[in-house]
């Protein structure tokens, strides 16, 4: 099948434990509240609707993410379409006129009008689903996260993951799960609590295949979705041609892993194959992960990942990546 006709077919799915149908490549809706730089109303309107044609029905975002305004401009691009929308719970967001007259300090271009807070009891995790559901415009959310809960494990596990059980069983929430950095406390969140999904950000990527040892085995066990996030490591690998002034995890990157995200590239290149779409593609060989979420702020962006899921990479490459030592294939044990 050409590539304009894949363009028009919606997306493979996989299923959650739930019933929930993801698309194997999803919307991650952070740059919709100006992350790092600002974007506009049309713009954010505008990728939605190129993701909707280019068959993604699997949308990302969260209150933290420019202070609500990810969650309007997502609610307003996709209307009343028939999409999977998740967001997240664990920073409510309250007024703060006393900061208005600033802008936001945690890497979104926006007016301080309101500041976070965490808070990971029912009646923060309540009244945090409330305010999304009247940002987005919808009756429910189909995924809720416990988002970055790193150092709330003992409120996020206990009430925090009760109150969405109360939510899910309300049918206010579909599934839910948490979200984050790392992947040794979802682990415990799968061993220890009811959750359906997880999403995990930079821990199954072509760089840090850390989520392979203790997340997937008993994500797989258990029958619980991964959803992998970051999969770029900060931009490290969103190029063809590594930059070496790229970030890698939020920060600078160590002379050492430019160096093997060159040797990576390399390979690819060898294939025939874009560093990117190898680093879209790559999550998706396990068959536990349920979907790949990049951020995406325009139309173009849409387009690009969108031809990266679709690139055709050859087994070899695979193949030669483990063989190496470089990325050890999701498909094999040892």
């Amino acid at each position: 099948m050409h590539t304009d006709e894949l363009r028009n077919a919606p997306l493979p799915t996989r299923r959650l434990r739930t019933g929930h149908h993801l698309t194997e490549l999803g919307l991650g809706a952070a740059q919709f509240g100006n992350l790092f730089t600002e974007t506009t109303d049309e713009q954010s309107t505008l990728a939605g609707q190129a993701a909707l044609g280019e068959g993604i029905r699997y949308f990302d975002t969260a209150p933290h993410y420019g202070l609500g305004l990810s969650e309007h401009r997502l609610g307003q691009a996709l209307g009343d379409t028939a999409v999977l929308i998740s967001s997240k719970v664990g920073r409510l967001l309250t007024d703060s006129p006393e900061t208005a007259d600033r802008l936001d300090d945690d890497g979104f271009v926006v007016p301080a009008t309101k500041r976070r807070v965490w808070d990971f009891s029912r009646d923060g995790i309540l009244r945090s689903v409330e305010q999304s559901l009247s940002r987005l415009g919808r009756d429910h959310l189909d995924i809720a996260y416990l988002h970055d809960p790193d150092d709330h494990w003992e409120s996020a596990s206990t009430t925090g993951i009760a109150t969405l059980v109360e939510l899910r069983e309300q049918g206010v929430v579909g599934a839910i799960g948490a979200g984050m950095n790392q992947s040794a406390m979802l682990t415990e969140f799968v061993e220890r609590t009811d959750v359906d999904v997880v999403m995990v950000a930079g821990r199954l990527t072509l760089l840090d295949q850390s989520a392979l040892r203790d997340l997937l085995p008993l994500a797989t066990k258990r029958g619980i979705g991964v959803v992998a996030a970051a999969v770029y490591n900060s931009g490290l690998l969103s190029t063809s041609t590594v930059d070496r002034s790229a970030y890698y995890d939020y920060g600078r990157a160590p002379r050492a892993v430019v160096e093997r995200a060159t040797a990576l590239a390399e390979v690819c290149e060898r294939h025939g194959v874009s560093l990117p779409a190898a680093a879209v593609q790559y999550p998706l060989r396990h068959p536990t992960v349920v979907s790949v979420v990049t951020g995406m702020r325009t139309e173009e962006h849409v387009r690009s990942t969108a031809n990266r899921y679709r690139e055709d990479v050859p087994e070899s490459l695979w193949e030669e990546l483990h063989a190496s030592g470089l990325a050890q294939d999701p498909t094999r044990t040892s």
